[in-house]
């Protein structure tokens, strides 16, 4: 199973490849190794409108990054940056998924009554070890 630390670009559509067209531009489509989750689609697209790229990724299908260049010199550089932005956008996700897990597992340890009769058994019963410690 890929995790989204794995998600990269992995080529170009093949049912759409870039073609010089009589118009100034190139239509250029990246391919993802696999599907990227909605929310991280949301992200990259927001970090992809900071840059002076037009690129952007179908939030939905979250397969292929879909951008444009003038000339095919333009290419190489183009593609770094979409590598910087897709690695930047993987640690961002990454970083808010452990904070919301970490934010989630404090507000499940913490009980509403800290205090008196009912503050003391939940500390007695936090503090019991569970684990057999004669195997």
């Amino acid at each position: 199973m890929e995790g989204i630390s794995d998600l990269k670009i992995i080529g170009i559509d093949e049912l759409r490849p870039p073609i010089i067209r009589k118009e100034p531009y190139i239509d250029i489509f990246f391919k993802l190794s696999h599907q990227a989750p909605l929310d991280w689609c949301k992200d990259l697209n927001a970090l992809l409108s900071k840059n002076t790229s037009s690129a952007s990724i179908e939030e939905k299908k979250g397969l292929f990054i879909n951008t444009w260049v003038r000339s095919s010199g333009e290419i190489p550089e183009l593609f770094n940056e979409l590598k910087t932005a897709i690695t930047e956008c993987t640690r961002l996700y990454i970083e808010r998924i452990t904070l919301a897990s970490q934010e989630s597992l404090n507000n499940d340890t913490q009980t509403v009554d800290d205090s008196g009769e009912q503050g003391q058994l939940n500390r007695i019963i936090a503090s019991l070890n569970f684990i057999n410690d004669e195997e």
